[in-house]
């Protein structure tokens, strides 16, 4: 040895890897053959098997020297050496058996544990799913519920908008169905008559001739269109209504609408209306020549509308 360089087999200093590395190949670590670490002239602490000595009385060292049996040379086995569990007192040596539980004699059963956990688990899990799947069906009960009167209430008017928007069947009549008095008579020399074959009331251009309705069914109490089909020679007419003994405060206008031509009767037919009031039940409609009409007109139908 050099100062400074304590070697590279000082025990305390020995790698056993150090052929692995480039500053031990270059210090002359070898791989291991047969014993000893990797440097040249390393200790070695490995026995062949059957070289210690067990049983035997460590030898006594001589008066003056001490009582730990010499070493052989370095990096050489001591013949003297014995194991210390071969000494009085020492560690036994039967290997000893790993003590075991009471009962089946198994360790606890991890195994076993681990299911229950992950059982746990997946019960925790799917209660909160149940719970939220349930939640969801009340909150949806809870809303058809909450909305279900909304759309009734949107529909009720609905179905009454279109009854009321559907036309109330309201009485209609011929002519010829009426109680013809004053004169009036039927007739159906004029053609383009719409009553049923044609048939109209004539003799109705001379005071006092009148004609009356008797209108049954009428459901409620309001104000009514009373339409009149009439034919005219071309020349403006009129007639006083008398509703229910009362006369109207406004008179059956039998104009001459579509200016036809004068004197022809049967290019002359059109149709008229007047605001009549009428009550519940049966009403009575009068359409009188009086004095200071002009009633010189042929009639055909009648019929009545809501106003």
């Amino acid at each position: 040895m050099t100062p400074g360089n304590n070697g590279a087999s000082t025990p305390e200093e020995e790698d056993p890897f150090g052929y692995l590395y480039a500053d031990g190949q270059a210090n002359g670590a070898q791989p291991p053959s047969g014993g000893g670490y990797g440097y040249p002239n390393s200790v070695s602490r490995v026995r062949a098997v059957g070289e210690r000595q067990y049983g035997q009385q460590a030898p006594t060292a001589a008066y003056g020297q001490t009582g730990v049996p010499q070493q052989g040379a370095y990096g050489q086995p001591n013949s003297h050496y014995a194991a210390p569990e071969s000494y009085p007192g020492g560690p036994p040596t039967a290997p000893q058996q790993p003590t075991r539980r009471a009962g089946n004699g198994r360790g606890p059963n991890t195994k076993g544990l681990l299911i229950g956990a992950i059982a746990v688990v997946a019960a925790v899990v799917i209660g909160i799913a149940v719970a939220m799947t349930g939640g969801g069906d009340d909150n949806k009960a809870n809303n058809q519920a909450s909305t279900a009167p909304t759309a009734a209430q949107s529909a009720s008017p609905s179905e009454s908008s279109a009854t009321s928007e559907e036309p109330e069947e309201l009485p209609k009549i011929d002519a010829k169905a009426l109680l013809l008095e004053g004169g009036t008579v039927t007739s159906s020399d004029v053609k383009g008559a719409k009553a049923d074959g044609g048939v109209y009331v004539t003799g109705f251009n001379q005071v006092g001739a009148k004609v009356t309705w008797t209108v049954n069914g009428i459901a409620k109490a309001g104000t009514y269109r009373l339409y009149v089909r009439y034919g005219i020679p071309g020349v403006d007419a009129n007639a006083t209504l008398v509703v229910n003994g009362k006369d109207n405060s406004q008179p059956l206008n039998m104009k001459n609408f579509g200016n036809l031509p004068q004197g022809d009767y049967e290019k002359g037919w059109q149709t008229t209306w007047a605001q009549v009031s009428l009550t519940k039940g049966t009403n009575t409609i009068v359409v009188a020549c009086n004095e200071g009409n002009q009633c010189d007109a042929n009639l055909d139908q009648m019929y009545l509308a809501t106003g």
